[in-house]
């Protein structure tokens, strides 16, 4: 798809996006700077993304008819996952009768929604390194699997527990011992995407550190799809949910190329179509722990990754940017402009409409940027901005991102 159209005329390019959080804006704006017409779509009115796209959509994206009537009235060119609940076995559906392309592929988009699809396509499938895992569906399974049954061992403590369906860590638990699992099921029900009943039970790696491998697939001068690597993201999580992210984070030869053969193997497998061909394009975010040179499959997004906000002000392209390019079939580059950091800044109330006290304060750290996302209502720990620094010394422009995020003062109006 390299001759683009006018927006909002019979020769439109067209792209959905689905779920239009804080990164599927950033996408709507990379693309609208290419001329693409977009579509927001997401569950709840006003969503970021729906703030600066041509359209605006609110449907209930599990449910695969009113998924099916939106796409077939509005006819995009492409259509973008952004998050992972929603009814992708009518994606395969509308994919596989030409309908419309999906972003990378509807196979990608089904595997990679949640937990146990992408687990076994990189540990059973691939034979990635992982930690090890087994899936349950109830309390006693859980127990069962983690202190062993019936002269099986189990997966021990620490572990770590996480609904099969999540995002940003809701539902995530570490445990240390027995009297750890009841409250370890309640978390993950509670906090799963979808009331699915399901949970992943992995054994905790001593890793030294966890890194976000932001994987390009794109086409090349010839038009042959070719991957390419950003600098490693390091980041901070805390309950699963990422608090801070860096780029570049230091890596050994030998750690940098496992890590980007493991990216590969699994990216390239995604970017399979259900017909085999090696069509799927864009921004991959594969998470691995790293201890030493020894590198282990964490997880795997099919879209921007939110440690990746950081590339807003370190990259010359940055996560956004690349993947509206790789998607619309245009040349990328991965560049590092500069090492930066990221800080998130949260809510802190639970409110609708909030206000934000200190913006200029933040802004006066040196080399500093802020994102708020325009999210319609706060909780206290939802993520509702991000402050980005710039610096030659990864250590400063975390330390400045970090003081900026704290100036901010999300507040009731």
């Amino acid at each position: 798809m390299t001759t683009l159209g006018t927006p909002l005329s019979p020769n439109a390019t067209k792209v959905m996006l689905l779920g239009s959080g804080e990164l599927g804006k950033e996408v709507i704006i990379a693309l609208q700077r290419l001329g693409v017409e977009t579509f927001a779509v997401d569950r709840y009115e006003h969503a970021p993304g729906q703030q600066v796209a041509h359209h605006s959509r609110t449907i209930t994206m599990t449910d695969p008819a009113m998924l099916r009537e939106q796409i077939e009235y509005d006819q995009p060119h492409l259509v973008v996952p952004e998050i992972e609940a929603i009814a992708t076995p009518m994606l395969e559906v509308l994919e596989a009768t030409g309908v419309v392309r999906v972003v990378p592929t509807a196979r990608a988009a089904r595997l990679t929604m949640d937990r146990e699809g992408i687990r076994r396509l990189a540990a059973e499938t691939l034979r990635l390194p992982t930690s090890p895992y087994q899936f349950c569906d109830s309390l006693a399974e859980l127990q069962a699997a983690i202190e062993g049954a019936n002269n099986q061992p189990g997966i021990g403590y620490p572990c770590i527990v996480k609904p099969v369906m999540s995002s940003s860590g809701k539902g995530q638990s570490k445990l240390n011992a027995p009297a750890d699992v009841a409250r370890a099921w309640e978390h993950a029900m509670a906090g799963g995407r979808v009331s699915h009943g399901r949970v992943i039970v992995e054994g905790f790696i001593d890793f030294d550190y966890e890194i976000t491998l932001l994987t390009v697939r794109a086409r090349g001068a010839d038009g042959a799809i070719e991957t390419h690597f950003c600098e490693p993201v390091g980041h901070l999580q805390v309950n699963g949910d990422y608090v801070e992210s860096w780029q570049p984070h230091p890596m050994g030869p030998q750690a940098l190329e496992k890590a980007r053969q493991i990216a590969k193997a699994v990216t390239d497998d995604l970017g399979m179509t259900l017909d085999g061909q090696p069509g799927g394009l864009g921004v991959f975010g594969v998470e691995l722990f790293v201890k030493d040179d020894q590198v282990w499959f964490s997880e795997v997004s099919p879209r921007p990754h939110d440690t990746g906000l950081v590339t807003l002000v370190t990259q010359h392209q940055s996560e956004f940017e690349l993947h509206a390019r790789a998607i619309l079939g245009l040349p990328v580059n991965t560049t590092l402009r500069s090492p930066g950091a990221s800080a998130v800044i949260y809510g802190g109330v639970d409110a609708v409409g909030v206000v934000f006290d200190g913006v200029a304060q933040a802004l006066s750290v040196p080399n500093t940027d802020l994102r708020l996302f325009g999210k319609p209502e706060s909780f206290a720990k939802r993520r509702m901005g991000v402050a980005l620094a710039f610096d030659a010394d990864v250590a400063v422009a975390r330390s400045n991102a970090k003081l900026a995020a704290s100036l901010v003062k999300p507040r009731a109006a």
